[in-house]
């Protein structure tokens, strides 16, 4: 049986990520802080798909934690067959002269740190099997700026770069390496923006059909489910109603 390990797996696309693949029979490593919601999730994905999940309670931000915790994981588990870099966040939408520094920080470190210390891990474990595929959820901001979308806009475009890098990198050992960049999707990811200001988070989605998790998903999905020769290198997808980041038709 095949395994998938997801990051930030406890809500939007990383939760419906684990739902798919856990239909696909996938076992499923599952890293995410909250843990109350980490252990309920898990055994609803047990009892409705009868597949195996381990815990993983972890800021990917702090490696040393990580490390520990995916490393003393039992042999069988590190084999490893797709990776799901999704942790990520956005704070905050201030133009860069009014920008937080802890904001600042929270994005870099987590968009950009914590994608590179799950790869870390998991990868040498891929390079030992000679197979392997890492998926990284990148953004329309990767692609394009936006006004007051700076340091967001810069943690996305790094993972744009870390995309092409690891591509290169992982070639020699048979590891695909996928980019995929949503448009607008309706999950958590507003209401962390504006720091739980659910009013605030609702207004960006107002007069248009976003993409939902499960969109995103079924992308993900169909990247990993290619024949082995074939690699689906980058993904930009977008809701019907909208045509770059910020051009958008609201009925």
């Amino acid at each position: 049986m095949k395994t998938a390990l997801i990051t930030g797996a406890t809500s939007g696309i990383g939760a419906a990520c684990a739902h798919l693949f856990a239909a696909q029979g996938y076992n499923l490593i599952l890293v995410a802080r909250r843990e109350a919601l980490l252990a309920e999730n898990a055994r609803h994905l047990e009892d409705k798909y009868a597949v195996e999940v381990k815990k993983i309670v972890a800021d990917v931000r702090d490696y040393e934690n990580l490390s520990y915790l995916l490393e003393t994981l039992p042999t069988s588990w590190k084999k490893v067959n797709v990776l799901i870099n999704n942790a990520g966040l956005s704070q905050g939408l201030d133009p860069i002269d009014k920008g937080s520094i802890s904001d600042w920080d929270t994005m870099i470190d987590t968009n950009v740190k914590g994608l590179l210390y799950a790869t870390k891990i998991v990868s040498n474990w891929m390079v030992a099997e000679k197979t392997g595929h890492i998926i990284n959820i990148g953004s329309i901001a990767g692609k394009e700026v936006y006004p007051n979308g700076n340091v967001y806009c810069a943690t996305k475009h790094a993972v744009d770069a870390l995309n092409k890098s690891m591509r290169i990198d992982l070639l020699p050992h048979g590891i695909k390496v996928t980019a995929i960049n949503p448009g607008m999707v309706e999950t958590e990811f507003s209401k962390v923006r504006f720091k739980g200001d659910e009013g605030r988070a609702k207004k960006v989605y107002d007069g248009l059909a976003p993409l939902m998790a499960n969109d995103i998903a079924e992308a993900i999905w169909f990247a990993v489910s290619r024949p082995a020769h074939v690699n689906i290198n980058d993904m930009l997808i977008m809701p019907t109603a909208q045509a770059t980041g910020t051009i958008i038709d609201r009925k």
